[in-house]
């Protein structure tokens, strides 16, 4: 059986489980989100081993049966309507997710992207970057902190073209309304508010010049690489994550070898099967390590290049190409 962590209106799993299942492996979705207004989850320690199961309407599974594990994008638990008081409603929360995250760790399985510690872990950017000049990527020079002092001093090494970035980019809310931060360009005048980042790290690196950007998809031992002509238009060319495959093109790129192979490295020396690398390739020809997201979106760049992402997916979870 696998065992898909999702939530229920996840699109990119409804592409992948029917290939997965054709194969005539069993398929388990949990959308933890729903747990624990509804279904419930024991861990049964009284029988000698560890017992754990899933039960969600009248049935029960024994995730003893779990054979892999894909972690796509897996909500958090929530506490039902009827705990109604903020603070209550946290402990709850919480308390299940603790569940959870005891008996995923506990099992002995394959992951994808990876068990939820080692998906955390590699989330951090000051984690990953470093593992990334360890195998010899090219990065930017990169500064993070909370030092306005040191912040001016980045922006005129970078001869004022500096970018800024944060080192999580959660969705926050500001009057009501609910924002996410992309890459942002900064300028001299935004440079006279520099105090402000005391309150809060941030991430500071000189512009780096494109010719397109790439997304590097790695599943297992397998490697997918997407240039995005972000280039081609104004909404695009600072953060490609604004792009729309409307107007923006994208194709499969072919990468060196050697920086193939240090995509795979970097994976898995993170404790990942899976990845999502996002490099720059500059008009001299050089390719730049940005950051990696061990659980990023690939179902947009498959439908938009054409790389059989799905596919490879399916495979691995089904363990043929681990």
């Amino acid at each position: 059986m696998l065992l898909v962590l999702a939530a229920r209106t996840d699109t990119t799993v409804g592409t992948v489980v029917p290939k997965i299942e054709r194969q005539g492996v069993e398929c388990l979705a949990f959308d933890p989100a729903t747990y624990p207004a509804s279904g419930t989850v024991t861990a049964d320690f009284t029988g000698g081993r560890p017992r754990f199961t899933l039960r969600t309407g009248a049935d029960e599974v024994d995730l003893g049966r779990v054979r892999a594990v894909w972690n796509r994008l897996a909500t958090v638990p929530e506490a039902a309507t009827a705990v109604a008081e903020p603070s209550h409603r946290a402990h709850a929360a919480g308390q299940a997710r603790r569940l959870l995250d005891g008996i995923w760790e506990t099992l002995a399985v394959p992951w994808l992207p990876g068990p939820p510690s080692a998906v955390r872990r590699a989330h951090n950017k000051i984690i990953h970057l470093a593992r990334a000049v360890e195998l010899g990527f090219t990065a930017p020079p990169t500064l993070v902190t909370n030092d306005p002092a040191a912040a001016g001093r980045m922006y005129e090494r970078s001869e004022g073209r500096m970018v800024a970035k944060l080192i999580d980019d959660p969705p926050f809310t500001l009057r009501g309304e609910t924002h996410t931060v992309f890459t942002t360009v900064t300028t001299r005048r935004m440079l006279t508010a520099r105090h402000a980042i005391r309150h809060e790290p941030v991430i500071l690196q000189p512009y780096v010049a494109k010719h397109v950007e790439l997304r590097v998809t790695v599943v297992g031992e397998r490697v997918f690489a997407a240039e995005i002509d972000s280039q081609s238009h104004r909404t695009t060319r600072d953060d490609w994550r604004h792009y729309d495959t409307g107007r923006v093109l994208c194709r499969p790129h072919a990468l060196p070898r050697e920086l193939e192979r240090r995509c795979v490295d970097l994976v898995a020396g993170l404790g990942l099967t899976f990845g999502a690398i996002d490099l720059i390739l500059t008009p001299e020809g050089d390719y730049v390590f940005l950051e990696i997201n061990p659980n990023g979106e690939w179902g947009g760049v498959e439908e938009a290049s054409g790389l059989p992402i799905g596919d490879a997916v399916a495979r691995w979870l089904t363990g043929g190409t681990r």
